[in-house]
């Protein structure tokens, strides 16, 4: 019996796994923090003796080669991938036996021009397909992370791939994908956690459409992606070694306000809520959920210092570890407790945070600045009458886009809308965040233009 255990990263919404046939264990697209992997790994009690990257990756750091140097295992990339390190290197084509496992390699070129998917056999038949960046639950990858000048050749690419694992492999082999839990890897939505070849032959877009429809559609929803995806391949590349997630040190009011003096980011983990309640003059607000790294990873300057606030250590630990995926290794310092232990004496800022309701029941609307930080795609489907539309990722480089006086900014759902008001409040811009799902914003009694 051979047992897959999925390995969720859902702050990157990526999956690495773990096949095992109760004797030895190979890993496919671990991401970097290895321990996790090892852990699932001790315990079943075997050992890993292979690792297999389906594609250099682009929207983290892998631990495909930490954990092979960790444990010995053969690491498996595509022949045509140029990297600076050893491996074992595959193509499309090659079998790989691992106990009672076989490996087969599947070129599957659309996500990236060298992809590969590995079909898993118990030696008889077909059970899985791990198709990392390809074939997704109800979707595929995205094809523009090589540039504009590929996504044609990709997607069409991509397209062909798809067709032929559905020729290739049984309606009963179950798809693993790495992308598409909400990584912005996914061209489109994904649909569920589970998915097999027969349920993506009879939901799948790129499965059911037409070529030219497929690509059509594909190339035309296309939006943007995180600004830190501009790292991982190089990194990939060279080959990124473990993280180092020895705490930071502990950084005290004056040297907080050091920082946030000198220029560097100091971010605030807690919730918007208590953020918008009292916070630093100059700090930023990215809470830590699931959104954190990708945000943060966007929104900061490369190579940027970087200090922590966090209600806890706990909090703190989870931020870098959530970092190290993206390669964002090294943090200055870090605070944590309550307000009066880093603040010590330091006055705190405030902002509002309000739902749409308020914004509606307002008789002088035309008075302030109504600015939308959602993608393009989302205020393409309504957006506030008269609202500014500047996505979240331009904003630091737009300030002089937006009209003096009072800011009400919101999003899809809050998150985002938190971020932009402490950038705009460090500028010193008088700020509303609007804390709400912007479905309801209609409803609210809010003028909302749909195309």
């Amino acid at each position: 019996m051979i047992e897959i255990v999925a390995i969720d990263t859902p702050e990157l919404g990526d999956r690495a796994y773990l096949a095992t046939d109760g004797v030895g264990a190979i890993v496919v697209d671990p991401q970097r923090d290895i321990d996790r992997v090892e852990r699932v790994a001790a315990q079943r009690g075997v050992p890993i003796t292979h690792v297999f990257e389906t594609h250099i990756h682009n929207d983290y750091l892998t631990g495909g080669l930490a954990l092979a140097r960790s444990t010995g295992a053969a690491y498996h990339l595509n022949v045509a991938d140029r990297v600076s390190f050893a491996r074992t290197p595959v193509a499309d084509g090659d079998r790989i036996d691992a106990g009672a496992m076989r490996i087969q390699v599947i070129g599957t070129p659309g996500h990236t021009f060298t992809h590969l998917a590995y079909a898993l056999s118990d030696q008889e038949r077909v059970l899985a397909v791990f198709t990392g960046g390809s074939l997704l639950n109800g979707s595929t990858g995205r094809t523009d992370l090589l540039g504009a000048e590929h996504e044609l050749a990709l997607t069409k690419a991509q397209f062909a791939s798809a067709h032929r694992l559905a020729a290739q492999l049984p309606g009963s082999a179950a798809v693993y994908p790495t992308h598409g839990f909400g990584s912005f890897c996914s061209a489109t939505p994904t649909t569920g956690g589970a998915s097999t070849m027969a349920d993506e032959m009879r939901v799948n877009p790129v499965l059911t459409r037409s070529e030219t429809d497929y690509v059509t559609e594909l190339l035309a929803g296309l939006d943007a992606y995180p600004a830190y995806y501009a790292h991982m391949s190089s990194g990939n590349t060279a080959g990124p070694s473990a993280p180092d997630l020895t705490p930071p040190r502990i950084a005290d009011a004056s040297e907080l306000r050091r920082r946030i003096d000198a220029g560097e980011w100091v971010v605030d983990l807690r919730s918007r809520t208590a953020f918008a309640a009292g916070h630093l003059v100059g700090s930023l607000n990215f809470e830590l959920d699931t959104s954190f790294a990708t945000y943060l990873g966007w929104l900061i300057p490369w190579s940027m210092p970087l200090t922590l606030i966090g209600d806890t250590p706990e909090a703190v630990a989870t931020a870098q570890r959530d970092l190290c995926r993206i390669g964002i290794d090294r943090i200055e310092a870090a605070a944590t407790g309550q307000p009066a232990v880093w603040a010590a004496n330091a006055s705190l800022e405030q902002f509002p945070s309000v739902d749409f309701t308020l914004l509606a029941g307002r008789a002088d609307r035309s008075s302030l600045v109504v600015l939308d930080v959602r993608l393009h795609g989302e205020w393409q489907q309504g957006y506030i009458e008269g609202s500014l539309h500047i996505p979240l990722h331009q904003l630091a480089h737009r300030m002089d886009d937006i009209p003096a006086g009072e800011i009400w900014v919101h999003c899809g759902g809050g998150y985002r809308a938190a971020i932009a008001a402490s950038l705009l409040a460090a500028r010193g811009r008088q700020v509303v965040a609007v804390d709400d799902n912007f479905s309801v914003a209609a409803e609210a009694g809010l003028p909302v233009v749909t195309r």
